[in-house]
């Protein structure tokens, strides 16, 4: 099935659109391991019609992210409209992508994100203002639905077909559930089998395998890993791979880990203007790729307390040192912060 815009890939793999996390540097980091489509934070479509600074510059992106979406959020159709004219004037994205599926409170209480499941005469307006407002595509991501009451993935797949959708997106979850239980796949499956737009199958993608699981057991034109790639953003080119029936790559070594961490550090360093406070806002990504080594939970304490990127060439640097020693012997590794990787997940 043909995608709305250019891509190479026979089974695309896209970044998820987090907000705070799938930030450009984050993005190019992505895409210089296999992400072959990547997509803003969600950002106000009101932010962006009054062109908030703050809001105009998550807009920035270069051009090794393309191809690349920018994803919108709000309820009043004329604001996202205005909104997507502007992304589209200014920035020149592939694709406008609206967001339907956001969970957050303080996104759903103004009817925003996966608060407009509860009128789907106002989705469908939305996906109409933007689809007037721009010459380019314009894809949607959503949930199965506001409430197990109401779950209808196929029905709310084909009302937003209905209204111009060139592309959708499901995370097999309702807004109720958040990040609970289990995404159900098979739903994602029914709505392949409905549609006739290309369809993005997300939820649970942890691992390469998940990666390969999803595609086989649903047919999704293409997958989208969100939390999967918090500090493994291998897992891409791992799971091109697999999807090639190729061997998978290794898993980076620690040092390896490092090198790809502190390559991070330093885009993230050269695009932010408060060095401070993106040092301090990194630190979530640098617990993430500390996950699961060895010592784990006492390099995190250290990470999180980091308070410029100068700090953590050293912290890596010590427990480095320490680990040829063998000081950590078969130390465990130290529990996993799942609140961490919920939260940042939009």
């Amino acid at each position: 099935m043909r995608f709305p815009f250019p891509v190479a890939a026979e089974i695309p793999l896209y970044l998820a659109p987090m907000a705070g996390v799938s930030e450009s540097p984050f993005r190019r980091l992505c895409r210089r391991h296999g992400a072959d489509v990547v997509v803003t934070e969600f950002l106000s479509a009101e932010g962006i019609r009054r062109e908030n600074p703050a809001t105009v510059d998550k807009l920035r992106f270069g051009e090794d992210e393309r191809p690349i979406g920018v994803q919108i959020f709000g309820a009043d159709p004329q604001a996202m409209g205005d909104a997507a004219a502007f992304v589209t004037d200014v920035f020149q994205p592939e694709f406008v992508d609206i967001n339907f599926g956001c969970p957050v409170k303080k996104v759903v209480k103004r009817n925003g994100g996966s608060g407009c499941l509860k009128d789907l005469g106002l989705v469908a307006d939305i996906i109409r203002a933007v689809s007037r407002s721009t010459h380019l595509p314009v894809t949607v991501k959503t949930r199965s639905g506001w409430s197990e009451e109401t779950r209808d993935p196929v029905g709310i797949a084909l009302h937003m077909q209905d209204a111009g959708a060139k592309a959708f997106t499901l995370h097999a979850r309702t807004r109720t559930q958040m990040y609970t239980g289990h995404a159900r796949w098979e739903e994602i499956a029914a709505v392949v089998d409905a549609l006739d737009v290309p369809v993005i199958g997300n939820g649970d993608i942890k691992t390469p395998e998940d990666v390969v699981r999803m595609q086989r057991m649903t047919g999704c034109a293409a997958v989208m890993v969100g939390r999967g790639s918090f500090g493994q953003p291998w897992i891409f080119d791992q799971a091109k791979a697999l999807l090639r029936g190729e061997p998978m790559p290794a898993t980076p070594a620690v040092e390896q880990r490092f090198a790809i961490a502190l390559d991070h550090a330093r885009m993230v360093e050269a695009y932010e203007v408060d060095p401070v406070g993106a040092a301090i806002e990194f630190r979530k990504h640098l617990g993430w790729y500390a996950k699961g080594l060895p010592n784990s939970a006492d390099l995190r304490r250290k990470l999180h307390a980091v308070k410029s990127f100068g700090e953590v060439e050293g912290i890596f640097g010590d427990y480095l040192t320490r680990l040829q020693r063998g000081d950590f012997g078969d130390a465990p590794t130290g529990a996993d912060d799942s609140s961490e990787l919920e939260s940042a997940a939009a």
